[in-house]
């Protein structure tokens, strides 16, 4: 067999080339907006994040091409379950660590060789396993009444727990399943209802946070992030915040940038090269470089849209959908919060920011995405050549017949 690239980086090419585009945008920006992290924590060593930096961006790359050499879609439906069953074992025990080792938040949990967030663990459990549900149950009413209440009685649950350390990322996950059931044919009526809850939840932890226990999650955080968005932020008056050098770099970006490694802001920033990287990519590339970014993250979704829309099974369909939204969403917040257009969050821009496992966990997001448009491209090859049976045989008996 002669060797090619094809033959390794299978699946949907415009996806790829938008995973390399987004590789070599996010080394070029951590290198840049590390300095004054490197200084403080490097030694001075400025290329030890980029080093980094590169080793989880080549690892996850692997783990992209270990998911769709070698693991068929019918196993992302097959081991749904358990997932959840796990995702719910590390935010509890992460909980548990939190209260007994006193750590700042219940976000991560330390294994002992690694730290990982359990929600990066959540948003893709959670999609695979809702996926799973919401294409088992689609013939009657009584099907889509089991299905939203199934996906939403296990969302609920899970988003309740990252609720108690990271606020928007279960707003984030909750949202995307949302929009998910809404893609799946779940009545409106359903989910307005289900909307309405929400809005009412939300607005009800803002009045009451003062109330609270300072020990009860983010909520005391979460209420002073909406009032400095909406009435000024106090710190302000003591100095500059992040949200105001965010803005300060996207200005003085203009319409060309700086150029590379220019960035002076990143040297006054906590989080440039994380929740506000969107900025720092800005002040350095302009609004041109940033239009390029917003651009790459369009082709994903639209690619998204096209491997759905080829899809001939359900549950494969609804993967894509879900992971897609994930991301785009999450793309959105990040920019968003850099350009002052919605409060503060934590969301690091996916496969931007200066991450560790979470990389990981977006890895393999996209692995499974590639899967199913390599999937896809096996049905239509073996229908043209009249042996659909045998891309049917590889689907679940219980989504064959949707």
């Amino acid at each position: 067999m002669r060797f090619s690239l094809g033959n390794i980086f299978k699946g949907d090419r415009s996806l790829w080339i938008v995973m390399v585009l987004l590789s070599l945008i996010s080394m070029l920006i951590v290198y840049s907006a590390t300095g004054k992290l490197a200084f403080r924590e490097a030694g001075g060593d400025t290329s030890h994040y980029l080093v980094r930096q590169s080793i989880f961006i080549l690892t996850g790359l692997t783990i992209m091409v270990i998911l769709v050499n070698f693991i068929p879609v019918k196993l992302y439906f097959l081991i749904s379950p358990a997932l959840i069953g796990i995702t719910l074992f590390t935010l509890v025990a992460a909980y548990v660590q939190f209260k007994i080792q006193h750590k700042p938040t219940p976000r991560s949990l330390d294994v002992g060789f690694f730290n990982f967030q359990p929600a990066d663990l959540a948003k893709i459990s959670l999609v695979m396993y809702a996926a799973r549900i919401l294409s088992k149950y689609q013939k009657t009413k009584e099907d889509l009444w089991f299905a939203f209440k199934r996906v939403t009685i296990v969302s609920g649950v899970i988003c309740a727990i990252i609720f108690m350390g990271n606020v928007s990322t279960s707003v984030l996950i909750f949202a995307s399943m949302m929009v998910l059931m809404m893609i799946a044919r779940i009545p409106m009526k359903y989910l307005s209802g289900l909307i309405g809850a929400g809005i009412l939840f939300v607005t009800l932890v803002y009045f009451t946070a003062n109330i609270m226990p300072k020990g009860f999650g983010r909520v005391h955080t979460f209420k002073e992030r909406i009032d400095d968005f909406l009435y000024g932020d106090k710190e302000a008056e003591k100095g500059t915040t992040q949200a105001d050098f965010a803005k300060l770099a996207i200005f003085e970006g203009g319409t060309f940038g700086k150029g590379p490694g220019n960035s002076e802001v990143s040297n006054y920033m906590e989080a440039g090269y994380n929740d506000f990287i969107f900025a720092i990519i800005v002040e350095e590339y302009g609004l041109v470089g940033g239009t390029i970014l917003v651009f790459l993250y369009l082709v994903l979704l639209y690619r998204g849209v096209v491997i759905v829309r080829r899809s001939e099974r359900t549950f494969p369909a609804f993967l894509v959908a879900g992971l897609v939204i994930m991301v785009v969403f999450q793309a959105v917040i990040n920019m968003s919060v850099s350009a002052g257009v919605i409060p503060v969050t934590g969301q690091p821009l996916p496969w931007v920011s200066m991450g560790g496992t979470s990389m990981l966990f977006t890895a393999v997001g996209f692995g499974a995405i590639l899967s199913v448009s390599y999937y896809n491209k096996k049905i239509k090859a073996s229908q043209d050549s009249g042996q659909s049976e045998v891309a049917v045989a590889e689907v679940p008996v219980e989504d064959q017949d949707l």
